[in-house]
């Protein structure tokens, strides 16, 4: 019996036996039961609001809590920092150094805390949406939060499938995830495909598209949000007239403006205010976990606010050098003394602020997960694989004439010596830069990742390469792959060792 399923055995059999999940109470003091959920508006909405709180609380794992489990954090360090846009600057106990070596184990504590976290998710969306359909002719309020129970089991179930699998363009047959659709599902269950996971993510976004209507705000799922979601899911498939259709579903919607250079470098700190915002987890000041369990403790510090141990990496620095007016600079901070760029163990100090400065605090954001920018770009790379080239460019140009670079537009001409896909997939990297994507980017267009420069990325580091100030000669692995099974976690110990029927990756 899995970790997850063996947990519940403990908990108080109500009469509504499938609605005894372990569904939150956001705030006590209304004294909603899992019980009441059924028969309630507030007891619905409870529930769902205690689904999405998962995805920023420190939840008790293995028996503790610890404060650098946390959703946000793991869905950041486990993509980001296997990418090529962040460099370690040190060894580190921390398992993110797992993902930066790409060293990775059954074991290591991150990535099971995120599968366990994840399928929590999932088992209370299940048990809302269980309870739902018990009630007779729901109102619109109640068909808005069963479809957003629908969005969060499709949003999860693709963040699992990108992490724990190959990607859909490399092996739709390859095993994805565990699908869990009912809170009576069996303990013992086997991986689906990785076709049957996205059929089923598309089926669920689609459903929840369908069933939201009355907006709570981009803190919650919403009609757009599973437009964008969809969006973001075709594209993985390479299916460009779904991805474009979607896309269109947003940027016409008419609710999302694109951020101009002067309200750009504020966006991610105004978050749920923002005019590009689609869906965020939003944190309050009271969520803000300084120092300790931060997005933000990891890549920024002001001298005491944050580890900062990650940084901007050379490579994507040199892929923007080529404007230092572009406004998309302003999220790369390096730091100084005295005028003087700083250095840690040969790495220059330029630190990442995308996850801080939300109320002027350091350490506190509210992580954006869908983007109007990033509809743009879906479109524009699914009209670039389809052979709509101006099409495409002036989709790029859209983001570009907002970031400060209205001079230096393609104007419909793909630059000498590159591909119109070159051309997005540049401005992708640019304009999602940490923002949980590249990786995925990468792989799923079949190309490499190049990490060949100096960091803690870099295997069989000895005593004698502190300090250098120039990168050692040879980089042995440092190309990966779309196919080196690297680019994708282990299933967690604790699936293997108690389902049987799962299958570990190699």
């Amino acid at each position: 019996m899995n970790l997850l399923y063996r947990n519940r055995l403990s908990w108080i059999l109500a009469a509504l036996l499938p609605l005894a999940g372990c569904v939150k109470d956001v705030n006590p003091s209304d004294s909603v039961t899992t019980a009441s959920i059924a028969t309630t508006s507030d007891g619905l909405t409870n529930a769902i609001n205690g689904a999405y709180a998962l995805f920023k609380d420190h939840v008790e794992f293995s028996g503790e809590i610890d404060q650098n489990n946390m959703y946000m954090r793991q869905f950041f360090e486990c993509s980001d920092f296997a990418g090529d846009d962040i460099v370690c600057g040190q060894t580190t106990t921390d398992p993110l150094f797992y993902s930066f070596s790409l060293a990775h184990t059954p074991t290591q504590p991150n990535m099971r805390y995120y599968w366990y976290i994840s399928y929590k998710i999932i088992n209370d969306v299940n048990t809302v949406i269980e309870a739902a359909g018990k009630i007779a002719n729901p109102d619109a309020g109640t068909r808005q939060l069963l479809g957003e129970c629908y969005f969060l089991r499709a949003f999860t179930n693709f963040n699992l499938v990108k992490f724990f699998a190959m990607p859909y363009t490399e092996s739709p047959s390859a095993p994805g995830i565990i699908l869990r659709t009912s809170t009576t599902d069996p303990p013992l269950k086997a991986r689906a495909t990785v076709q049957e996971v996205y059929q089923s993510i598309i089926a669920d976004a689609e459903t929840g598209a369908s069933l939201m209507n009355t907006s709570r705000g981009v803190m919650y799922g919403s009609k757009a949000a599973a437009w964008a979601l969809l969006s973001r899911a075709y594209l993985y498939e390479d299916q460009t007239d779904s991805t474009i259709y979607y896309s269109n579903l947003v940027i016409n919607s008419g609710n999302f403006t694109l951020c101009t250079a002067a309200t750009f470098p504020s966006l991610f700190a105004n978050a749920v205010s923002g005019s590009e915002t689609i869906f965020c987890i939003a944190f309050t000041p009271l969520e803000d976990y300084g120092k300790f369990g931060s997005v933000a403790s990891m890549i920024y510090s002001n001298g005491n606010s944050g580890w900062g141990e990650e940084y901007a990496s050379q490579s994507i620095r040199d892929t923007m050098s080529a404007h230092p007016e572009d406004i998309r600079w302003s999220y790369i901070l390096p730091d100084t003394l005295n005028g003087a760029l700083q250095y840690k163990n040969g790495i220059p100090m330029y630190y990442i602020t995308k996850f801080s400065f939300q109320g002027g605090s350091p350490t506190l954001s509210s992580p954006i997960m869908f983007r109007l920018a990033e509809m743009y770009l879906n479109r524009a790379e699914a009209e670039a694989k389809s052979g709509q080239t101006a099409a495409a460019l002036n989709d790029v140009d859209m983001i570009r004439s907002n970031r400060g670079l209205q001079g230096s537009l393609y104007n419909g001409q793909v630059p000498a010596g590159s591909a119109v896909l070159d051309v997005v997939l540049k401005e992708r990297r640019i304009e999602l830069a940490f923002e949980g994507q590249r990786p995925f980017d990468v792989y799923r267009n079949k190309l490499s990742m190049n990490r060949t420069y100096w960091g803690y990325h870099l295997p069989n580091l000895v005593a004698s390469d502190i300090n250098l100030s120039v990168q050692p000669a040879g980089y042995p692995g440092m190309i990966v792959a779309p196919t080196d099974p690297r680019i994708i976690y282990y299933i967690p110990i604790d699936e293997i060792n108690t389902n049987t029927l799962c299958t570990q990756n190699p």
